[in-house]
């Protein structure tokens, strides 16, 4: 019995760290917030990809290929949340200090962001309908402006 509950255990912790890969929560103080944003924006075209070829295929057509794509689709918007929340939203977002209306909006804005980018990638996990990936690259962009503090391009996804 001690045995299967040891190996549950070593399980249980391969799977936790698989599912970290966005960053350590140490914290370790090496950041890259523009490998992440690059990272957002390479999952969402992934996704992208998966939805085209899985609208492309007719429903009696190619049942493993289905699979594999949507396989694929899901991991990539799973790979969304992941960014969003174990590296944004648990290390890199900060309350403001209170008292600071700035700061305070500043975070309701990176949060709000955060949150829609969240729901769009789960809706991206539930169909195959593009609109969800217009949506998170507008998401995206609002959200490296908003937290690089620049001006957003409107221009600049594609």
């Amino acid at each position: 019995m001690r045995g299967l509950v040891s190996i549950g255990v070593l399980l249980m912790s391969a799977s936790f760290a698989v599912r970290a890969m966005a960053h350590c929560e140490i914290p370790c103080g090496i950041y890259d917030d523009e490998a992440r944003i690059s990272a957002l924006r390479e999952n969402t075209a992934t996704v992208e990809k998966s939805m085209k070829v899985l609208n492309k295929l007719k429903d009696n057509e190619g049942l493993h290929e289905r699979v594999r794509w949507i396989i694929n689709k899901e991991t990539h918007a799973n790979n969304i949340q992941d960014i969003v929340t174990q590296y944004f939203m648990t290390q890199r977002i900060k309350p403001p200090a209170p008292g600071d209306r700035d700061a305070a909006k500043k975070y309701a804005r990176r949060l709000e962001l955060l949150h829609l980018m969240l729901v769009h990638a789960m809706k991206s996990k539930q169909t195959t309908d593009l609109k969800h990936i217009e949506t998170l690259r507008d998401l995206i962009r609002d959200f490296d402006a908003a937290y690089f503090g620049k001006k957003a391009d409107a221009g600049s996804e594609g």
